[in-house]
């Protein structure tokens, strides 16, 4: 083997490790709904749990990335402990599918149908296809599929090229003299682990193996204890994504590092008992690449049928080992983590968005109250939730735009955009809920109180308000298009009930039956309320324009009002019910 050879090998193993990362982010994002759908029929039944580790790990092709990502998720709250020890578990037999899949690289026949079955036979023809899909297909989703042909021909084409780099070591005798050496079962472990530390991947540290499987010197008896080591070594990457995560998190990077080592452990010593006893025979045979794949599934299952029933134990094991902490309390985490599936990170951010929607309709209302009957209590809360509000919108905001800088489909990309425009909105909401607090505060500290007529009238925008803040929230949480519709009608009624309530004002206090000081405190109110109700015809508006793929929000509003018959009857309908007596 000479330098070419070593750069043949190198750069082999360069395409091949690129095109199973590009692979695995395509497939992701073209099943990022069927991710989030695995995630909702999540529970805590031991086989559900499994399954859908397996279906994870098998779409995005990596255990690695598949226990990063459940570390995110327990992290985020989205996931128990006990949930994530059975999917951890499931992603373990998931990452066998890809040994599979590099071991038809070593189909040999002279039948022409049997041959088709090689990589090399159909890669060729599956570039052609991706090539085509990504540079002259518009649609997002098919791109995507041409991404996923593009990085498996590019994995297939790199494996072969590292099978051919290193077919010439089956000759040398250092080469020969390593193999015999890892006969040993400990140091076979040992460099399993090492290699799969180093590149993060026990799918791709398996199809080296195979690669290596080729020269004819890799044999059962020093593959076997390899592989085993490949999955201690995977869980590195887990291990690293644990650090500052919360103590939950640990335990689940730990129960991906116990689950393994404890299987190694006890399958290795079957191992070595087995040969040293019974000395079985295709220990001493080389290994084929299909031989591989059988190995590292037949491993993976016992494994996960030896630790599935102990799941409790090992929850009860990792809250020992990692004990609780007092945790710095904070208001809510969005972790990075979620940023390697991309559509599961907008979930969680639609999540999160949700609860600081309802934080900040509940304090318009308690600052609509306070009005009607101040107390100390409401006016600490409505500022609390200011402040958790303006926290939300910064995290919100600064996570949406990180987020949307990865890979992601064109449906997740409007999606962050929506709520992009959204958060603003209900932070605007909170942030006059403590506008309408402090006026109500000025009435109180300077002895002033409105007239009966005005407070009457207050009762009666008051309830208006109410109700589009509610019809607002419900088209948001529940994305409810019939919700959204009814907001812009009732927003046009808000702000003729404002001009009215002005005019009024103005009459009054020309009959010096209200003062000065106390219009200029209704007047803000007024203004409070109305501009409420902008932000609340602004969320339905975005609602609506990302129910029909557009975003230009100010249009469809003016087309909504001006060409729509429901629209009239609903207007109607709410300034009768709105009416001023």
């Amino acid at each position: 083997m000479d330098i070419f050879d070593i750069l043949t090998l190198v750069g082999g193993l360069s395409l091949f490790l690129f095109g199973m990362n590009i692979m695995g982010q395509a497939l992701e994002r073209r099943a990022g709904g069927s991710l989030r759908s695995l995630l909702e029929k999540l529970t805590t039944g031991r086989l559900a749990g499994l399954l859908t580790g397996l279906g994870v790990t098998a779409i995005i092709q990596s255990s690695s990335a598949a226990t990063v990502m459940v570390v995110g998720f327990v992290n985020s709250g989205i996931m128990t402990l006990k949930q994530a020890i059975n999917i951890i578990m499931g992603a373990n037999v998931g990452t066998t599918v890809t040994a599979w899949i590099l071991s038809l690289a070593g189909i040999d026949s002279g039948n022409m149908f049997v041959k088709l079955l090689k990589p090399s036979s159909f890669t060729p023809v599956l570039a052609l296809i991706g090539i085509i899909f990504y540079m002259f297909i518009k649609d997002t989703r098919k791109k995507d599929t041409g991404m996923i042909l593009l990085g498996f021909a590019t994995l297939m084409f790199g494996m072969e090229t590292m099978s051919g780099a290193v077919s010439g070591l089956g000759d040398v005798p250092g080469f020969q003299r390593l193999f015999i050496m890892f006969q040993n079962p400990v140091l076979g472990v040992l460099a399993g682990a090492i290699l799969t530390a180093v590149i993060q991947s026990s799918s791709a540290s398996v199809g080296i193996l195979q690669a290596l499987a080729v020269t004819g010197q890799v044999s059962y008896g020093a593959g076997i204890p390899i592989i085993m080591g490949q999955n201690i070594g995977t869980c590195v990457t887990a291990m690293m994504s644990s650090v500052g995560a919360s103590i939950n998190a640990k335990r689940a990077a730990m129960v991906h590092l116990l689950f393994n080592i404890i299987g190694t452990v006890v399958w290795l010593s079957v191992f070595c008992l087995s040969r040293l006893f019974f000395h079985p025979a295709f220990l001493e045979e080389p290994a084929s690449l299909f031989g591989i794949a059988v190995a590292h599934s037949i491993f993976n299952i016992l494994c996960t049928a030896l630790m599935l029933p102990l799941s409790g134990f090992l929850e009860r094991l990792v809250t020992i080992l990692v004990p609780d902490a007092k945790q710095p309390e904070v208001f809510l985490e969005l972790d990075e983590r979620l940023f390697a599936t991309p559509s599961i990170a907008l979930e969680r951010c639609h999540e999160v968005s949700a609860d600081m929607a309802g934080i900040a309709v509940t304090s318009l209302k308690e600052a609509i109250g306070v009005l009607h009957s101040y107390s100390s209590e409401a006016a600490v809360s409505i500022r609390e939730k200011e402040d958790k509000t303006d926290y939300y919108e910064d995290i919100l905001g600064t996570y949406l735009v990180n987020l949307s800088t990865h890979q992601i489909s064109e449906a997740d990309s409007r999606e962050a955009a929506k709520l992009l425009k959204i958060i603003g909105d209900f932070e605007r909401i909170a942030d006059h809920a403590v506008n309408i607090l402090e006026s109500a505060e000025e009435l109180r500290d300077k002895g002033m109180r409105l007239t009966d007529a005005a407070i009457e009238e207050l009762g009666v925008i008051s309830a208006a308000e109410g109700h589009i803040l509610d019809l607002a929230l419900s088209a948001f949480l529940e994305n409810d298009l019939a919700a959204a519709a009814e907001v812009e009608p009732l927003e046009q009624v808000i702000d003729k009930l404002k001009e009215q309530l002005r005019t009024r004002h103005i009459l009054r206090m020309q009959k010096g039956e209200c003062t000065i000081d106390a219009g200029f405190v209704w007047l803000d109110l007024l203004t409070d309320l109305e501009r409420t109700a902008d932000h609340c015809s602004n969320i339905a508006g975005c609602v609506v324009d990302a129910a029909h793929d557009n975003m230009n929000l100010h249009q469809s509003l003016r087309d909504f009002r001006n060409g729509s018959e429901a629209f009239r009857e609903q207007y109607e309908q709410y300034m009768r019910q709105y009416a001023l007596g």
